[in-house]
């Protein structure tokens, strides 16, 4: 039935389906703010917010950019997940125009004041999880109600991000419970997606050893990260979380391992997903070296989310927008080099932390190829999103299947 409403709306394409607005919009909001940071880190720009501008920077990362991303995920999952029908044309636009409101306010905080800008940019994701929340409770599906419970723990983070950085002067332990919820998201869903995409792929194409699908090990891998996660929000720099951390990226990388990423090589649509993925353990055995005092922690949080968090947003926006609109499954050259400009971005973000004597010119690199990524989406995939397939297949170098 959720299938039959799609295809039967009868407004403009870009308000059919959650992920189209969503995906298009965050990825400009992503390519955008940090062609903003760059200057800003530098004190060569201002805007009017009521953050400093690291917290600004952070938050419109964390809380703007992401749950825009997962919002676009999770309405057009939910409809598969409980067979209801999908969120689409006017309340899909309603719901679009208050993220629009929360990262106007944010930028304007200083001049509006701070608590209402809070209570306009909360409002989003109050509405995104009590809307999901009706949808999985109505289905009956209450196995994927802690991807709404996680979702709620983040609209926390964001209200505890506003008071926070009022009351303190600057954001800290909530940042930490956002980038918590992020880490625990990835291992989620991508426990969940990137094993059963590469089994679907491996099956008709590659013969041979198959991933190990989500199971208990999965489960309790998860469960470990969030109490290590916990401790690591209480006390980052800690040894006894050094020690849980570097436990946890090891059960991560096994996990990681059991999916036959390395099967995937023929395809890069599916490949980018494991290498998204590998970030988790790198980010987990970073904030390890971390807690000993080997490294700043900065480096384990941007190895999750420029890398993780960058990487998996991306490899999850091409493929749902291929899949999603009726196109093959497989990377174009254009939708290559976006994962390539995500990759190089992500790995520079590291090195900057760890090579600090080289930090200004791996800043710039991160920048431009995090630019790069995110608005190249954009223009790549932006016409498909909005209804005109045949301009995005030439703009990614596809020729247009015959009439």
């Amino acid at each position: 039935m959720a299938g039959v409403r799609s295809r039967n709306f009868a407004g403009w394409p870009l308000f059919a389906n959650s992920f189209r607005p969503f995906f298009l919009l965050a990825a400009i909001q992503a390519g955008l703010s940090i062609l903003v940071w760059l200057p800003m880190f530098y004190g060569e720009l201002s805007v009017t917010s009521a953050f400093a501008p690291r917290d600004w920077h952070v938050h419109e990362m964390l809380f703007g950019f992401l749950p825009a991303v997962i919002t676009g995920f999770l309405f057009t999952a939910i409809p598969n997940w409980t067979g209801r029908l999908p969120i689409q044309g006017t309340s899909l636009g309603a719901l679009l125009v208050v993220w629009l409101a929360g990262r106007a306010a944010v930028v304007l905080s200083a001049e509006i004041g701070w608590a209402f800008a809070l209570g306009v940019d909360a409002a989003f994701l109050a509405l995104v999880v009590a809307a999901a929340t009706r949808e999985i409770i109505a289905g009956g599906n209450w196995r994927n109600l802690p991807v709404v419970v996680l979702a709620l723990v983040l609209l926390g983070g964001n209200v505890a991000f506003h008071l926070e950085a009022h009351y303190e002067g600057a954001a800290d332990v909530s940042i930490r419970v956002g980038i918590g919820v992020v880490v625990l998201l990835i291992s989620l869903i991508g426990g969940r997606i990137i094993p059963s995409f590469t089994r679907n792929w491996l099956v008709k194409f590659n013969s041979g050893r198959l991933p190990v699908p989500f199971g208990r090990f999965d489960g309790v891998v998860i469960g470990l990260s969030a109490l290590t996660l916990i401790a690591w929000i209480a006390a980052p720099l800690n040894t006894v979380t050094g020690v849980a951390m570097a436990l946890v990226g090891l059960l991560h990388l096994v996990r990681l391992a059991r999916w036959a990423g390395d099967r995937t090589t023929r395809e890069r649509l599916l490949l980018i997903l494991h290498v998204g993925y590998a970030f988790v353990p790198l980010g987990f055995f970073l904030n390890a070296l971390a807690g000993f005092g080997e490294l700043p922690p900065s480096a384990g949080i941007h190895a999750w989310m420029t890398g993780a968090a960058g990487i998996m947003t991306l490899a999850v926006m091409t493929r749902a927008s291929l899949g999603h609109t009726g196109q093959a499954l497989t990377a174009s050259l254009a939708t290559q080099a976006i994962y390539v400009a995500i990759i190089v971005a992500a790995l520079a973000r590291v090195a900057a932390v760890v090579l600090p004597a080289h930090g200004d010119v791996l800043l710039h690199i991160t920048a431009c190829g995090w630019i790069v990524a995110f608005l190249g989406f954009a223009a790549a995939f932006g016409p498909l999103l909005a209804g005109s397939p045949r301009r995005a297949l030439a703009i990614m170098g596809v020729p247009a299947p015959a009439r």
